[in-house]
């Protein structure tokens, strides 16, 4: 098979998630298939051997695709309420989007319309690419030309706007809550099929340089090995909110060590493991109870 091919093929596996990523971004399905062939375009145009990770590349280049309809006025827009982003935000939204890359539950639509009216482009994108997709958000940074705790903090604002405005299950931090804590407490527990029932297939861990140098991997994708990862840990993790997500830190001798969240929609689709001083201080930290 030509490169050419391979280059086809590999576009065309991750065309749904592509048009998921824009329909969230410009409501539009019509709009979606226009992103999604523009980003196809600049693949074609790239160089392709320095693509290390083709799916990552290809999510993070449509969601700048969208960001640069958005701001040039492409979209259809009304007044942002960020006041601290000043940028246009998308109007109400079209149809519910049917991809099934998207992961979202059925009752999605709420959501979904409550991200593109109330949400400036940036954080508008950084809520779907982080929170939706489990990009990480140094692969986002470059993307809105923001720093990584600047794109954190994006996202936590962005997400406490949507928890505020919506009933939707996708975003209620209590159920979210309570998926975490189930998940702690397999893992505390040892209960590895628990686990693996309450991961994505697709999910993907992350951990920071601190955290990899205590044992783990930069990043590790699929249920069974993240879930094998957890398995029988977790014993001094407590339940707290990270950034406003839901997740557990680990205090030892009066001092965070470690912090984890979770992106969650039907299940767990993203967990990320900081442990560097600097970024710990620079987290939002509520311990839950």
């Amino acid at each position: 098979m030509s490169d050419t091919n391979l280059l086809v093929r590999g576009f065309e596996e991750q065309r749904p998630r592509l048009r998921a990523v824009a329909h969230r971004m410009l409501g539009s399905a019509a709009e979606a298939d226009d992103a999604v062939q523009d980003t196809w375009l600049r693949l074609s145009r790239a160089d392709v051997d320095a693509i290390d990770n083709l799916p990552g590349w290809l999510t993070t280049t449509v969601g700048r695709v969208c960001l640069d309809r958005l701001r040039s006025g492409s979209a259809r827009h009304e007044q942002s309420t960020d006041v601290a982003e000043d940028e246009p935000a998308t109007g109400p939204a079209g149809g519910r989007d049917p991809e099934q890359e998207a992961l979202l539950s059925e009752s999605v639509g709420q959501a979904l319309e409550v991200v593109l009216t109330t949400l400036g482009p940036t954080e508008r994108l950084v809520f779907v690419l982080h929170d939706m997709f489990a990009v990480s958000f140094e692969e986002i940074a470059p993307v809105v030309d923001r720093s990584t705790p600047a794109v954190r903090q994006i996202a936590s604002r962005a997400r406490r706007r949507v928890q505020s405005r919506s009933a939707d299950p996708v975003a209620d931090p209590a159920r979210q809550r309570r998926v975490v804590e189930a998940f702690l407490a397999a893992s505390r527990e040892g209960r590895f099929d628990d686990l693996v029932s309450l991961l994505d297939p697709h999910v993907v861990l992350r951990a920071d340089a601190t955290a990899v140098r205590m044992g783990g991997a930069v990043e590790t994708r699929g249920s069974s090995v993240v879930a094998d990862f957890f398995n029988g840990r977790a014993q001094a993790a407590v339940p707290a909110f990270v950034d406003a997500m839901p997740g557990a830190v680990v205090v030892l001798d009066g001092r965070t060590r470690l912090a984890i969240s979770f992106t969650v929609i039907d299940r767990i689709i993203g967990i990320e493991v900081v442990a560097d001083p600097d970024q710990l201080a620079a987290l939002e930290l509520v311990v839950d109870g």
